[in-house]
């Protein structure tokens, strides 16, 4: 099966489905990511924070599908935004991984009320990794408009990648249209809303119409969208089910059905980007 990309602002192309690696440790994130990569995921995503990245280097080390063949994301951790914290914590990232780059590198969060609000700093660090090589592309997640304003007018690189909190109740529409107005791509967390929209009639129906599960319309309404999203599992069955929503093309109607769910800021989950504050280490890698 092959995945759809999109292309990014670096000239790069970014698989639109792949495998998200939050919260997964030790054997677990091994065997979804070699998983994963048997069934013909190609992007994987992955961060300082959660704690997994010498785990997920050796699921793409087991898997045997060249490196060249992955799409590997890694994240800044929120106490390395210092330039030197930043470099130091960048190259463990690469050994753990077991690889010489990665196709994308974000900060992880803005953190405006910590580091005197100077993450422009910390972006351009980044700009050095692209510019050796070691990131082929940089980028950044949960960036509101008026950071990613500071980051556009302040450096000499547009970021290739905004990764938000977005899906059908949260649909984040002003950063999203900033986003396309600077040819940003926008990633999606939490894409499924953690299942809370599977129970919506109006996803049923899309589902019916399609003769899949309400997860899988979700995901091909994100497609037809034109986010990059990365739902995650360790169980095959759920694997093999949310790369087969790549296959799901939905109508017009179909997805103005699921984007009428938006509720605007009513709809957030996770943490505001203007007021988290934490600072803290990853949960621990193995």
């Amino acid at each position: 099966m092959t995945v759809p990309t999109i292309p990014l602002n670096t000239g790069q192309r970014i698989p639109q489905l792949g495998l998200g690696t939050y919260k997964m440790l030790g054997d677990d994130a091994e065997h979804a990511v070699a998983t994963a990569l048997e069934l013909g995921y190609r992007h994987i995503d992955t961060a300082q924070m959660y704690g997994n990245e010498a785990a997920v280097g050796r699921g793409i080390a087991k898997s045997g599908v060249p490196r060249e063949e992955i799409f590997i994301t890694t994240k800044l951790d929120n106490p390395n935004h210092e330039s030197a914290d930043a470099r130091r914590s960048f190259a463990e990232s690469l050994e753990k991984l077991g690889t010489d780059y990665v196709d994308l590198f974000l900060i992880h969060w803005p953190l405006p009320n910590q580091y005197d609000g100077d993450y422009l700093s910390t972006w351009k660090t980044l700009e050095e990794f692209a510019a050796d090589g070691r990131a082929r592309s940089i980028g950044v997640s949960n960036f509101q408009r008026h950071h990613l304003e500071t980051i556009v007018e302040g450096s000499e690189t547009v970021p290739a990648v905004d990764q938000i909190e977005l899906h059908p109740y949260f649909q984040n529409q002003v950063i999203a249209e900033f986003c396309r107005e600077n040819r940003i791509a926008v990633e999606a967390w939490a894409p499924l809303v953690r299942g809370m929209v599977a129970d919506e009639p109006g996803v049923a129906s899309v589902a019916k119409n399609h003769n899949c599960t309400a997860a899988q319309a979700v995901l091909a309404w994100h497609l037809a969208k034109g986010h990059i999203i990365f739902p995650k599992s360790v169980h095959r069955e759920r694997l093999e089910e949310n790369l087969a929503a790549a296959m799901i093309e939905l109508t017009v109607d179909e997805v103005e059905q699921i984007s009428s769910l938006d509720r605007g800021e009513l709809g957030r989950t996770g943490m505001h980007p203007d007021t988290m504050e934490r600072v803290k280490g990853s949960i621990g890698d193995k």
